[in-house]
């Protein structure tokens, strides 16, 4: 259990137990499965953890020349990068810390192919679309209709031009195995006549594998099929929130206490627009420690960000017993999508980023200062 009076608040959480266990469980589905599994920064990038993470894996996935140089110079690896567009002033940083870059467009390849080819050393390939996803959210559904992600099957010429080593696919957000067995057949049926001219298929992200109700079984199964029906294909995932899922918190606390035509709202001492932008751009309901979602129970309050937004608020939340200034909030499951996603909107107080080791030890990582914020416009 984590002792709170030990870290400062606000403050992110991270339990290095709970890492190690999804940490243990992707490496036994690579180990039993045959295939490359990476982390993926944007949705977690604490590179002081990267010690643990390279017990485990061995590579990660970066969209931007600052991701592939955090992948070099902190993971330790040449980065497996994908970004929607590449432009001439980014592009040598990029092969400099990159192993593998995927194309979005053959217009992007035409580009700069040439660029990796003069450089060597680096497996180029292209993103494809097999126009398929059962992601409900627009917002994270990379294959609706008019996507700016990838090249459909008609799209590409019967010989692949040049370089193309590999396809890159992502359709999936904190999807199940049964999700990716129903979109590997919509993969094969578009692209597996080119499958005989590439070396490596990268599945994306959104494989949940470290969820309570994940068919891991099933997954395995799934890609030892897809392995012996192409046995020359290196296959790799790159998930991001299964390593980093229900692993933390973020730890707040009850500022004051409002009420307004009968509503009842806590304001913390965190954003949600800053600090957890998914319980508004889903929106997203996190779990709340001691707290039932809904107006049931005796004591209702809805939770209220310090920032300026009108909206910086979620919906009613039950406890137990009336909320009091200096009371500690503790959202749940607030390690990914969070700290890469964060702003200093109002130059609100930032939460601090800290460990709770497998030893019952406080480590501090990271806390942020009026400079980082100054910086940030300077």
């Amino acid at each position: 259990m984590i002792d709170f009076s030990l870290f400062p608040s606000p403050c992110y959480i991270l339990e290095e137990a709970l890492l190690r266990k999804n940490l243990a469980l992707i490496k036994d589905v690579a180990d039993r499965a045959g295939v490359e599994i990476i982390l993926a920064f944007k949705s977690f990038a604490l590179w002081r953890t990267f010690p643990i993470f390279r017990e485990y894996i061995h590579a990660s996935t970066a969209s931007s020349p600052d991701e592939a140089r955090l992948a070099l110079e902190e993971f330790g690896s040449k980065a497996h990068t994908y970004s929607p567009a590449y432009t001439e002033p980014d592009f040598p940083e990029i092969m400099r810390c990159s192993s593998h870059i995927t194309f979005n467009s053959l217009a992007q390849y035409r580009r700069f192919y040439p660029l990796a080819k003069a450089h060597g050393g680096i497996s180029c390939g292209i993103r494809v679309n097999p126009e398929y996803s059962e992601v409900g959210t627009d917002l994270y559904n990379p294959c609706a209709p008019g996507t700016r992600f990838g090249v459909m099957a008609d799209q590409l010429p019967d010989t692949l031009p040049e370089g193309i080593e590999g396809f890159h696919c992502h359709c999936h957000c904190e999807s199940s195995s049964y999700e990716l067995e129903r979109t590997l057949g919509h993969i094969e049926q578009k692209f597996s006549r080119w499958f005989s001219q590439i070396r490596w298929l990268n599945l994306g992200g959104g494989h949940l594998m470290t969820r309570k109700d994940y068919d891991v079984d099933h997954l395995v199964r799934l890609l030892q099929g897809l392995r012996s029906r192409y046995p020359h294909l290196r296959i790799i995932l790159e998930p991001g929130s299964a390593f980093a899922w229900q692993t933390g918190v973020l730890a707040s606390e009850v500022v004051d206490v409002v009420e307004n035509k009968g509503i009842r709202t806590a304001i913390l001492n965190v954003s949600f627009t800053c600090h957890m932008p998914d319980c508004l751009e889903m929106p997203y309901q996190p779990a709340v420690r001691g707290a039932e979602m809904g107006e049931a129970g005796p004591y209702v309050y809805r939770l209220g960000g310090n920032s300026c937004l009108s909206g910086d608020f979620i919906g009613f939340w039950s406890f137990d017993h009336e909320l009091q200034p200096g009371e500690r909030i503790v959202f749940e499951d607030m390690i990914h999508y969070t700290t890469v996603k964060t702003t200093m909107f109002n130059g609100i107080h930032h939460p601090a980023i800290g460990m709770w080791t497998q030893d019952h030890r406080a480590a501090l990582l990271r806390q942020f200062t009026y400079e980082d914020y100054k910086n940030r416009m300077d």
